[in-house]
């Protein structure tokens, strides 16, 4: 009978560390089935040409290698280099409620930590929201150290210029830039924004599904706006040089951070409500207010945020907010990698290029919404060294 009960625990738990998270992952982070269009040789010309960048994944999140082609998800190292992707913010997922929803979610449980146990992350991740921002940094941090100088870290103005001189050399190459989804990564001490800021990170969100110590989200329960501490928060994140995202933000959050930042922000990942009216996505009058103060939206690629399954839904959005502020304001927000079904995964960018070409975009305008858009705010907000 012991016997029995020890292989079939053995069983059980074999099943929970080593199959339980990949079922999870894979199903979570598809790619609709539906054909996508030819792409015409013009789009494919201007897409070798160009230089991608994309302002959301939470590929850290999932237990693959990302030096391999996986069999499922979105974004890996070889589907980068393949598809001459320039640049992946990578943003770390550290909590999300059970039962998550866009509309109210309280901050009572958490989905990371089974998730942290169920693949094998290091016992410190369990508890504690900073210990996993740590633990997906150095995550990164190692693919880079093992992939052969064909991975870079963008953490300054120096390491972006470097890599950007190493691609012009015609190197096979392509990088990642580190951020968190949600001040609650901090454990509610301010002092870690320090500690992150040391091991890569350049990006952080206010807030994500709930509300926190720092600010209400727009699906959390109070719909506020900016705490003491996040009002601090605000002001550290410019004096080091982290650029501040608004994505997931309540309106409150979003205008009293626009009424304090003194540098432009980002919205890494949403829809706009001018093309899907719904909870997470942004007003015209919030896209413009980011807009004057030189912030850029990255546009999602996923149904809540446009509405729709397919490539031309999220070049709509692009046309329209490029229409209402701009060509320069406006970016990439995939969103892979984040427990969401897109139309194609980060190879298939090519297909957006395409739709964009087909929406009526000239070469150097989809250059600047593709990845150059990106590149000159990270000149501007990146510290030198």
């Amino acid at each position: 009978m012991i016997k029995k009960l020890t292989i079939a625990s053995l069983t059980i738990a074999g099943l929970f560390f080593f199959v339980l998270a990949k079922f999870v992952g894979s199903h979570m982070n598809a790619t609709h089935p539906s054909a996508l269009p030819v792409v015409s040789k013009a789009a494919s010309e201007i897409h070798q040409d160009i230089f991608t960048s994309d302002l959301h994944a939470d590929s850290l999140l999932w237990d693959r290698d990302l030096l391999n082609k996986s069999d499922w998800g979105h974004v890996d190292l070889p589907r980068m280099l393949s598809a001459n992707i320039g640049l992946q913010v990578f943003s770390v997922v550290t909590k999300t409620p059970r039962f998550l929803n866009f509309e109210r979610n309280d901050d009572t449980t958490d989905n990371i930590t089974l998730l942290a146990i169920a693949q094998r992350w290091p016992i410190r991740t369990w508890h504690s929201r900073t210990e996993r921002a740590v633990y997906q940094a150095k995550r990164l941090h190692r693919v880079s150290a093992r992939s052969n100088g064909q991975f870079f870290i963008i953490s300054s103005k120096d390491t972006l210029d470097r890599y950007l001189k190493a691609r012009e050399r015609g190197e096979s190459i392509t990088a990642g830039l580190l951020a968190i989804e949600g001040m609650h990564a901090l454990d509610e001490d301010l002092a870690n924004l320090s500690r992150l800021y040391s091991i890569g990170y350049r990006m952080m969100g206010m807030t994500h599904f709930f509300d926190n110590s720092f600010g209400s989200s727009a699906h959390g329960v109070d719909k506020g706006g900016l705490t003491r501490l996040g009002r601090r928060a605000v002001q550290q994140m410019e004096d080091h040089g982290i650029i501040i995202d608004l994505a997931h933000g309540s309106p409150q959050l979003i205008a009293e951070v626009l009424e304090l930042a003194k540098k432009p922000v980002v919205v890494s990942h949403t829809g706009v409500k001018g093309t899907c009216d719904r909870t997470r996505n942004l007003d015209d009058e919030q896209l413009r207010l980011i807009a004057r103060g030189g912030g850029i939206i990255g546009i999602a690629f996923f149904e809540e945020a446009v509405c729709d399954t397919t490539v031309s839904s999220i070049a709509a959005a692009i046309r329209y907010t490029a229409d209402l502020i701009g060509i320069d304001h406006v970016a990439l927000g995939s969103d892979f990698d984040g427990a969401v079904t897109t139309p194609f995964d980060i190879g298939g960018l090519v297909h957006l290029t395409h739709a964009l070409l087909e929406s009526g975009f000239t070469r150097s305008e989809i250059s600047a919404i593709m990845g150059g858009n990106v590149v000159n705010l990270l000149r501007e907000l990146l510290a030198d060294t």
